[in-house]
């Protein structure tokens, strides 16, 4: 694999208050984006694509049981998604694999009229949006 450019993303580490979720819901989804798992152990699990990874880890740390993705710290995590189709496919296929739609009165355009997004909840506050790469040049 060749060397990754200075100052890309290496890995970025999330505590989450159940694992088995975020298998079902995160692993799921990035399995599906093309991540491969990558590390495994009884409190944690890592997904590689590329040079980098995503790490979710179930620590006896946590300070709270849910994720409030409206306070400090993380709010989302966005994905390209190669084309309009895809998104919506995924967004069907998301609710399967505990993923609820947000912000669906304004679905797909909820980020705005040139950018066809969907915006996901997992029951434990995670947030995902996933960005179609086909989408019109804003003027």
């Amino acid at each position: 694999m060749k060397r990754p450019i200075s100052g890309t993303l290496h890995h970025v580490e999330i505590w989450v208050p159940n694992l088995d979720t975020a298998i079902t819901s995160l692993g799921w989804l990035l399995e599906t984006l093309g991540y491969t798992l990558f590390q495994s152990w009884d409190s944690g699990r890592s997904w590689r694509l590329g040079p980098s990874y995503l790490v979710f880890e179930q620590s006896r740390a946590l300070i709270s049981d849910r994720h409030e993705r409206c306070r400090p710290g993380l709010n989302h995590l966005a994905f390209h998604i190669e084309d309009r189709a895809t998104v919506d496919a995924l967004t069907v296929e998301a609710a399967h694999h505990g993923w609820y739609l947000l912000f669906g009165d304004r679905h797909p355009y909820a980020g705005g009229e040139q950018h066809y997004a969907a915006y996901l909840e997992n029951v434990d506050g995670f947030e995902i949006e996933l960005v179609a790469d086909d989408e019109s040049p804003q003027p």
